[in-house]
């Protein structure tokens, strides 16, 4: 447990910008994400709007004949973990011992886009024309399988499923995995690729999604007193996390180090949470106790921050009960008010985003913030970002199920 993990590696594809700069970019700027959906006719649908992925090519990443066997939750995942990978500085198989290195990748949801297709060739044509391909492109584990074999990653590989928290626990357990030495190198993160049909219309149907169809761009607010649900997102985000050692010893460009995970369940309601958010609340003491910091020590928080009603009060009760007096001086954002909620990326591309915001010195915003519920009395960095000296900092992640985790990230020191 005495191994030490840094970032030396960040890549991700969001709907506001396909890499990390045009994303990093576009959150201090204030842009979202947010716009009709073009990915099939929504004019019958509840909710008519999302925040998808834009100007994506696969062919930038992938053959274009093998991008036809993987579906486009895989190819969000290759795009994200190549751009990663390149970040750290390792070429395909150079730089590191492939069998000290791993793949945690997960997803939410998985191939959903490929499901929907193959029922509908199941539904008109009958079961002997299913694509003998579509169990392989429709499966969770896939876009782990297909980055390890592209970068012959022989160490371990699996995916994580827990909903919306899943690139948190990915990011996590791949974390443990470098501090108990079964790996060197891990590529981890999250995919989603879910602005289909049957995926806007069941989040619609249960009442999660705003329905501004009048006004997608502003449709994400959390904490602000009228948010009515989050904003179906999509994408993906790999960190490339380092034993602090082998990093060191080739030189690495170090980002941050990750000094402390905290996981919990709620054990209370498939999609609700217990007041207080007593789970979150565990999840953010165990991350702060694994990284030896206490709750002065932390300045920003990335929140879960969804934009719907119960969540958000919800989170900044757990905050203060964690951090107590000291919860007055943290900046909270929701960096879903640009992004969307991008499900089970969103943990892995929030704990980018305040990875940067602790190499600049900069909270990004909370945008669309324009007037703060009562119950959300802290400083949730409304519409501007914030030049603010960042030592250390957390990002929440929660899921339907009942499943909560806390990352603690803090600036890199020999």
């Amino acid at each position: 447990m005495s191994r030490r993990v840094v970032v030396t590696g960040l890549g991700c594809l969001t709907p506001i910008g396909n890499d990390v700069a045009s994303t990093w970019a576009s959150v201090l700027a204030g842009k979202s994400g947010g716009g009709p959906i073009t990915r099939f006719d929504a004019s019958g649908f509840k909710v008519r709007f999302a925040c998808e992925v834009k100007n994506f090519d696969i062919a930038d990443y992938m053959d274009r004949k093998e991008a036809k066997r993987t579906d486009l939750y895989t190819q969000y995942a290759m795009a994200s973990a190549v751009q990663a990978m390149r970040d750290a500085g390792f070429g395909e198989g150079e730089g590191y011992t492939p069998e000290r290195t791993g793949v945690v990748i997960g997803s939410g949801i998985g191939g959903l886009t490929t499901f929907e297709a193959q029922h509908d060739v199941f539904r008109d044509a009958g079961p002997n024309r299913i694509s003998p391909f579509f169990i392989p492109m429709f499966i969770g584990d896939i876009a782990a399988g297909v980055v390890s074999m592209r970068f012959k990653a022989r160490g371990p590989n699996f995916a994580i499923q827990s909903a919306c928290a899943t690139s948190g626990h990915a990011i996590g357990e791949s974390y443990r995995m470098i501090q108990y030495g079964d790996a060197d190198v891990m590529i981890a993160g999250g995919t989603e690729a879910s602005v289909t049909p049957m995926a806007v219309g069941g989040f619609a149907n249960m009442q999660a999604l705003s329905t501004r169809n009048d006004s997608p761009e502003t449709a994400s607010r959390p904490f602000d007193v009228a948010r009515d649900g989050f904003v179906m997102g999509e994408g993906s985000g790999v960190v490339i996390l380092e034993e602090l050692e082998h990093a060191l010893n080739r030189g690495a460009r170090i980002y941050g180090e990750l000094a402390g995970y905290g996981a919990t369940g709620d054990a209370y309601h498939l999609t609700g949470q217990p007041e207080n958010h007593e789970g979150l609340q565990r999840a953010m003491r165990r991350a702060l106790e694994d990284g030896k910091l206490l709750p002065s020590d932390v300045q920003y928080i990335n929140a879960h921050g969804t934009s719907t009603p119960l969540n958000d009060p919800n989170e900044i009760r757990a905050i203060k009960a964690v951090f107590g007096p000291n919860a007055t001086a943290l900046n909270v954002s929701s960096t879903k008010s640009a992004t969307g909620h991008m499900l089970g990326a969103a943990g892995a591309v929030e704990a980018i985003l305040t990875t940067l915001a602790i190499v600049n010195g900069v909270v990004p915003p909370t945008i669309n913030l324009s007037s703060i519920d009562p119950e959300c009395d802290l400083d949730c960095t409304p519409n501007v970002p914030v030049k603010r000296d960042i030592s250390a900092a957390l990002s929440n992640s929660s899921g339907f199920g009942g499943h909560n985790v806390s990352l603690a990230i803090r600036r890199y020191r020999a």
